[in-house]
């Protein structure tokens, strides 16, 4: 930014005190007993029109494999939504689509699953996916209707609607008081990794359960399908 104001200083303060204290924090992943088809259930929310300067809406989503969270996202959309449904349903189609290539990836690994579930805050935008009639008002939008439609008639996805409470992705939407941004922070999996036996440091040893790994640590990503 070429003028920065105190408030982006404030907002750089405040980000840096949450980095600081959540140190310990990651992801965590479960191990998954293959008994039986395993859920793969999508969170999908949106902000509509939340940025002043464009008016585009954010879109949030998390998709989980049983009880680990394996895909998600943020994001400003790149269309201008005309309703807060039509924001909704932009986001319903982006996560149908990522579905659709994890359910490819599940099937060349031989892992059973079940029909995905996609949970939705928007009445509005679950009736669309349901209603077999196409309505003029939904024209402009006709691609991204017609390929969750195709899915959900088709057997291949659930869509469900549920409360503004449950729905896991408004996290990734908007600002949040504490209170609830802490609850969904734990919902999503993103819990402190703290333990008498665990320090870590940017450079130096990441010790875990008596474990040690030496070296230059600046970053782990972890991506895994535990099954048992």
């Amino acid at each position: 930014m070429a003028t920065p104001l105190d408030s982006h200083w404030v907002a750089v303060k405040r980000i840096l005190k949450y980095l600081k204290g959540t140190l310990s924090y990651g992801l965590h992943m479960k191990p998954v007993a293959v008994d039986g088809p395993i859920s793969l259930t999508a969170f999908c929310d949106v902000d509509w029109a939340s940025d002043i300067d464009d008016r585009r809406s954010t879109s949030g989503s998390a998709i989980f494999f049983g009880p680990n969270l394996i895909s998600w996202w943020s994001r400003k959309q790149r269309v201008i939504a005309r309703s807060s449904t039509e924001a909704e349903y932009h986001n319903i189609a982006q996560a149908s689509a990522e579905l659709t290539w994890i359910q490819a990836l599940l099937q060349e690994l031989k892992v059973p699953f079940s029909t995905p579930t996609l949970l939705c805050d928007n009445q509005s935008a679950v009736a669309i996916a349901h209603n077999p009639i196409f309505h003029s008002k939904t024209k402009h939008m006709e691609i991204d209707v017609f390929f969750v439609r195709d899915k959900v008639l088709s057997k291949q996805l659930l869509v469900y609607h549920i409360p503004a409470l449950d729905q896991w992705a408004d996290l990734l939407t908007k600002p949040l008081f504490a209170a609830r941004f802490e609850v969904l922070r734990d919902k999503l999996k993103v819990q402190s990794f703290f333990c008498q036996n665990f320090t870590l440091s940017l450079r130096g040893v990441v010790s875990v359960y008596g474990l040690q790994q030496k070296g230059n640590i600046c970053l782990l990503v972890l991506f895994a399908f535990c099954i048992l």
